[in-house]
């Protein structure tokens, strides 16, 4: 009996074989890389890059771009240290503000786009530009965050077994994959995201609430951008106004890495998970490595990336 797979479905299969090659020549190659903690700590240590991944992969697949959420981070953060150690508001409602100032940019930008018919690539440039100066308003240089509350959170884990343990950070990311992924199958928000990615004429044409579902993909990249500004200050017990500097490419490519094209209207936000995994391994198998530069990562990740776009655009032409 033959096998048949979809073609849409090609890329991110050929996503999740990289993973898999990357991790097992990782195992192979380096001492102490094949554990169940390293492959947790993938989850962890990007966990901030996964959040506004997700964030990016409904905007791309809507045909949209955000150049904003690395500065948001930045601006989050730091915010969210002000917010606490200044002025001395209790951490969970620094982070209700933090998210609702997110939001209020995402939908900013949003009305933007849509109400004035202009590119997403000028008006979150613009965005980018706006968060990144009002971070260094807030401040100029990194604060410490030095709370009770950020102890009690770090101090949540899963222990599995007597070696490995799940971070608190981890489990944001990984609760958020999952509920992106629910959207995007099951939710009329997601099958509208789709639908105005592939053809946002035909999507007005068959009567779908194109201005709410893009006014929404924006918002909750915002939403996905200050929380992951969150989870940086909680991984980082700090602030900081540069933070995320550059960040919104590496979400860009580990968007495309997972599968999901530029274009729009194709992609799954499980193949941003795994695009987010496979940045994780290049940088842990370097660091592993200790004598080759940091830059190394950037160009296996530029490799891959342009090889993800020949591989897309090659199967495209098939669908």
């Amino acid at each position: 009996m033959k096998l048949k797979i979809a073609a849409k479905n090609i890329p991110l299969l050929a996503t999740i074989s990289v993973f898999v090659l990357l991790f097992a020549g990782s195992s192979f190659f380096l001492k102490g890389f094949f554990s169940l903690q390293v492959f947790i700590n993938l989850f962890s240590e990007n966990a901030f890059l996964g959040i506004a991944a997700l964030g990016m992969t409904f905007v791309i697949l809507s045909g949209g771009i955000d150049l904003s959420v690395g500065a948001l981070i930045g601006f989050s953060s730091i915010l969210l240290s002000r917010l606490i150690m200044d002025i001395g508001i209790h951490p969970v409602i620094a982070f209700a503000i933090v998210l609702l100032s997110g939001v209020i940019l995402g939908t900013g930008m949003g009305c933007l786009i849509h109400f004035f018919n202009q590119p997403p690539f000028l008006i979150t440039l613009a965005g980018m530009f706006l968060a990144r100066g009002l971070g260094f308003v807030i401040k100029m240089e990194a604060m410490p965050v030095r709370h009770e509350f950020y102890k009690q959170i770090n101090a949540l884990s899963l222990p599995l077994g007597h070696t490995a343990f799940i971070p608190f950070t981890a489990f944001i990311f990984v609760i958020l994959a999952v509920i992106t992924w629910y959207i995007s199958l099951y939710a009329k928000f997601g099958r509208n995201i789709y639908a105005m990615g592939g053809s946002e004429q035909s999507a007005l044409l068959m009567g779908l609430p194109v201005r709410r579902t893009k006014i929404g993909v924006y918002a909750f990249s915002g939403f996905c951008a200050s929380l992951a500004g969150i989870v940086y200050s909680l991984y980082t017990f700090s602030g900081n106004p540069t933070a995320g500097t550059t960040l919104e490419l590496d979400a860009i490519a580990a968007v495309v890495i997972g599968g999901t094209p530029l274009i729009g209207g194709i992609g799954s936000p499980i193949g941003t998970v795994v695009g987010v995994l496979i940045l994780g391994v290049i940088q842990t198998s370097i660091m592993f490595q200790g004598s080759l530069s940091s830059w190394w990562t950037k160009i296996v990740i530029g490799i891959l990336l342009l090889a993800f776009i020949l591989l897309q655009n090659l199967f495209q032409r098939k669908l």
